[in-house]
C-alpha cells in the first residue's frame, strides 16, 4: 500500500526530503513541470522586464565628465607646479601652468573621459551588471597609467607628481560615470 501524498506546494524544497534528493517529484499527480515558488521562465517572454538604454543619460553625463577631467588636469598641474613647485609637463622655466602640454593634458583628458563613455554606452547595451565591469576597466587602466611615470628616468619628485595627475583624473572619471549607468539603465 502507498502512503499518501502531502499536496505538492507543501512538499519540501531540493535536497530537504531524503526521498527528493534530485528536485520535484514528476510522479506526483499535481506536477506541472515547473517548481511551485515559479521559475523566472514562465510566462512569455513578453511579460518579462526588458532593459533600456537612456543613451541621452550617458552621453550628457559623459560630456559633463569630459569637462570635469580637463579641468582636473588642469587644476592638478597648477597644483604640482604652482603650488608644490615640481616640474610635471613642462621644463622648469615655464611657470605655474606649464606650457602647451598642460592642454594637451586637458584635452587628453577629456577624449579619454569620452571614449570611457562610449566604453559605458557599449557595456549597459549588453552586460549584465555594466556598472561592476565599467567599474574594474577604468580602474585597472587608471592603475595602468598611474605605473606609467615610474618607467621613465626622470626624477622621483615628478614621477609622483606625474602619477598623482593621472590618479586625480583617473579617479573623477571612474567616480563620475559610475553612477551614469545606474541611472541610465532602466527595467533591471
Amino acid at each position: 500500500m502507498e502512503t499518501p501524498r502531502a499536496p505538492y506546494s507543501q512538499n519540501p524544497g531540493y535536497g530537504q526530503d531524503s526521498q527528493q534528493l534530485y528536485g520535484p517529484d514528476p510522479t506526483h499527480p499535481e506536477y506541472t513541470g515547473y517548481p511551485p515558488y515559479g521559475s523566472p521562465l514562465d510566462g512569455p517572454a513578453a511579460q518579462r522586464p526588458q532593459s533600456r538604454v537612456d543613451a541621452r543619460r550617458i552621453w550628457s553625463g559623459g560630456v559633463m565628465t569630459a569637462i570635469v577631467a580637463a579641468l582636473t588636469a588642469v587644476a592638478g598641474v597648477l597644483l604640482v607646479r604652482g603650488v608644490l613647485g615640481i616640474s610635471v609637463f613642462a621644463p622648469e622655466g615655464e611657470g605655474a601652468m606649464g606650457d602647451a602640454s598642460t592642454g594637451l593634458l586637458a584635452g587628453g583628458s577629456a577624449a579619454a573621459a569620452l571614449a570611457a563613455t562610449l566604453l559605458l554606452y557599449l557595456l549597459c547595451l549588453g552586460t549584465p551588471q555594466p556598472g561592476r565591469f565599467f567599474a574594474w576597466i577604468v580602474s585597472l587602466a587608471t592603475f595602468v597609467v598611474v605605473l606609467q611615470p615610474f618607467t621613465t628616468s626622470a626624477d622621483v619628485v615628478t614621477k609622483i607628481g606625474t602619477a598623482a595627475v593621472f590618479a586625480a583624473v583617473g579617479l573623477s572619471i571612474g567616480m563620475l560615470l559610475t553612477p551614469v549607468a545606474r541611472g541610465a539603465v532602466r527595467g533591471r
